[in-house]
């Protein structure tokens, strides 16, 4: 079972967005020493808590800075963007970093509708099937000329380069349909939800076609996780993420608290009580504990790799989740 990483470039309270990008590259090289399969960057906008507005931009820049780590976005959030812009944007990638570069579609905004009119330059957004915009801009990057009146008569430069593996990210049956229709890896959000099924990943794997990009179906699954040498500071690390998840519910976008101004928060029953609902979408413990849960859920549902999601306030905290669970993992 091969074990990934998946970067939001968090922010917490008292640094600044290019510490945080820092952290990024410091993750990344981590990931590249250790052993882990891959890295991908998300996409968010509009907001200070999370310095990931321009994966495909980072992905460049931490591919020169690694050896082996395949590099990627979860995801480009294609909404927002040409198919043939995004064709060349990771047909380049792949020219710079050949076999290492992934192509991540998610089919969210990553940001508000005032963001989202903001990236469509003020005008309404014009809503689309994003499912048909990810086939034309998979044509796009393998020199296929889509069917499509604005796509059939242009190249997606560079031409006849690597090609990326590509992904669509989701959480529902109806994504993981979609993904194997269109021959592409599928990365469920387990962390967002935590609706994953093993109904949900046969739809997939069942109506799997195999393309230019895939021959067989692939499944990573993401989970948030924070992790210690014992239970009682993985507890103690968690506080932040906890808080962050629950303010997220209540509308409210912020900065990561300090463990010690998340012990010190003042919470209502109706907060402890939805915290520890949301425990079921953030796995805490001592890396043996979450290395076998990790194993279980991968026995139950019969993914093919875990990606790793720990937005902790400390950047060596956080580093140190990917090396503890590197040695129980790897």
């Amino acid at each position: 079972m091969r074990i990934s990483i998946l970067d939001q470039a968090p922010i917490p309270q008292g640094s600044t967005s290019t510490d945080a990008l820092r952290h990024s590259v410091e993750l990344a090289r981590l990931g590249d020493e250790l052993g882990y399969h891959r890295i991908w960057l998300a996409e968010h906008h509009n907001g200070r808590s999370l310095a990931s507005s321009a994966p495909e931009v980072t992905a460049a820049y931490l591919a020169a800075k690694t050896e082996r780590i395949r590099i990627g976005t979860g995801g480009v959030m294609i909404m927002h963007y040409s198919p043939l812009k995004l064709a060349e944007v990771f047909k380049t990638l792949s020219a710079l970093a050949p076999g290492r570069i992934d192509f991540g579609a998610g089919r969210a905004p990553g940001g508000d509708p005032i963001a989202t009119q903001a990236l469509a330059e003020g005008r309404p957004y014009v809503h689309s099937d994003l499912y048909d915009k990810l086939d034309v801009t998979l044509q796009l990057i393998n020199d296929r000329k889509p069917n499509h009146p604005a796509y059939s008569r242009v190249v997606a430069a560079p031409a006849e380069v690597t090609l990326p593996e590509a992904w669509l990210l989701g959480s529902s049956g109806n994504s993981a349909i979609r993904a194997g229709r269109l021959g592409v890896g599928y990365s469920f959000a387990q962390f967002f939800n935590g609706e994953l099924s093993r109904d949900i990943l046969e739809a997939y794997r069942s109506n799997f076609e195999p393309s230019y990009f895939m021959e067989k179906p692939a499944v990573s699954v993401s989970y948030a996780v924070t992790v210690a040498e014992t239970k009682e500071e993985a507890e103690w690390l968690a506080g932040p993420i906890d808080l962050s998840r629950l303010f997220l519910m209540k509308g409210r976008l912020s900065q990561t608290l300090s463990p010690q101004e998340a012990q010190d928060y003042p919470l209502t029953e109706m907060d402890r009580a939805m915290i520890a609902h949301n425990r079921r979408l953030h796995l805490v413990g001592t890396p043996r504990e979450i290395a076998e849960q990790l194993r279980q859920e991968q026995e139950l549902y019969g993914f093919d790799e875990i990606m790793i999601n720990s937005n902790q306030f400390d950047q060596e905290a956080r580093l140190n989740v990917y090396r503890l669970l590197a040695k129980e993992l790897l």
